[in-house]
């Protein structure tokens, strides 16, 4: 309803002198649309703002760049998959995972089977966007922010932050560091919440609306990564579960091991102590159970042609690899033992156990030409402002 049509509502309504429920809910309903539209509009400032980083030169997307779907792309992903600190020397040892569809992620809990589903990060140690958001400012290797109380004074003697957020949380939103700081967590959730990281309209989007014919090679590649005879792609990548649905993320958010290897120049590079081991969804706090160590959470498909480096760790550079590397599970071939990118034959995972063979060793042998036709249709889940 237009501001315009709520008026006219309005008057009607009053001249009638009939429901007057009706307005207070309706007056009700506009007031909360206008504060979850001002607190979006807040999450976008600071998410596109310097100023939540110690030496105000990194913002959030600094590494969540919305050109580059928001992945972080200034340094040479052949050589590293983290990214740099605001001191432009920090390293994070994992690959910087992309925000977009990331509204779509269910919150992190454990499902009636007992896996574990959802969550942010790689190893779901922040249940939604809002707990996420958090994350980046204070800490130490990303944008460094000494504490609460020094984030709140920072924003308090800027002009245009001290009224926006006294406007839309109150005039004594300041006498609290805590609460600052719940209210920027809030805003960049309210922004990271809108269509602007979730458009749903890439060429797969519009094959299912009938604006889009796919070639063979992409028919291909849609019924392959479909099949559980073939593949099992869609085991892990499909929400729905089931093919063709509108909206679909192409992850069932749960939690794998998949026998991905060390990167062991980014280990090199971020001086990782000797032996350092990733140990994914058991390193979160509320994982215990040793079962879990060596899981990750498996991404949305979304975008994928466009986000290299993959894996958690960024360990290999090109999609096809990726396709290769489950295919090794499936194939006798001495030529699907080696990577693609190396060389030499695949390296060891860094975590032995609890690798997901009973999924991994679902489908069957991929020929080049298999291969092929799964990287097109992944490159169709592409969002039309990057095709």
């Amino acid at each position: 309803m237009t501001f315009t049509e709520f008026m006219k509502l309005n008057s009607l309504l009053q001249n009638c002198l009939v429901f007057p429920s009706l307005l207070l809910i309706l007056s009700a309903l506009t007031n909360a649309s206008d504060i979850q539209k001002s607190k979006e509009s807040l999450g976008q400032q600071l998410f596109f703002d310097p100023i939540l980083s110690l030496s105000k030169t990194q913002s959030c997307a600094t590494c969540h760049d919305p050109n580059a779907a928001f992945v972080d792309k200034r340094t040479n992903k052949s050589l590293t998959a983290g990214s740099l600190g605001h001191d432009g020397k920090s390293l994070g040892d994992r690959n910087t995972p992309s925000p977009a569809y990331a509204n779509q992620t269910p919150a992190f809990h454990i499902n009636s089977i007992g896996e574990y589903i959802g969550g942010m990060f790689w190893d779901g140690r922040e249940a939604d966007l809002k707990g996420q958001a958090g994350g980046p400012p204070l800490n130490p290797v990303e944008m460094a922010m000494p504490s609460k109380a020094a984030i709140l004074e920072r924003l308090k003697v800027d002009k245009k932050y001290a009224e926006s957020f006294k406007k839309i949380y109150g005039e004594q939103i300041f006498e609290s560091a805590e609460q600052v700081y719940e209210a920027i967590k809030e805003s960049i959730a309210a922004f990271e919440n809108t269509a602007f990281f979730s458009p749903f309209d890439s060429k797969y989007d519009r094959y299912l609306s009938g604006a889009y014919t796919l070639s063979k090679q992409e028919e291909l590649g849609m019924t392959l990564f479909f099949s559980q005879q073939f593949t099992n792609c869609s085991e892990c990548h499909l929400l729905n579960k089931r093919p063709l649905s509108e909206n679909e993320t192409f992850s069932d958010y749960r939690y794998h091991n998949i026998g991905v290897p060390e990167n062991i120049l980014l280990r090199q590079l971020n001086k990782s102590p000797k032996g350092f081991i990733d140990v994914g969804l058991l390193g979160n706090s509320a994982v215990t159970d040793e079962k879990h160590r060596g899981k990750f959470k498996t991404p949305s498909l979304r975008n994928v042609a466009i986000t290299s480096p993959y894996m958690h760790n960024g360990v290999f550079q090109e999609l096809k690899t990726v396709i290769a590397f489950y295919n090794q599970y499936n194939s006798k071939s001495p030529k699907n033992k080696i990577n693609p990118e190396t060389g030499v034959s695949w390296d060891k995972p860094e975590v032995v156990e609890n690798i997901a063979l009973s999924h991994l060793k679902k489908g069957s042998a991929l020929n080049e030409q298999r291969i092929d036709a799964l990287v097109a249709f992944l490159k169709l889940l592409t969002d039309k402002r990057y095709e």
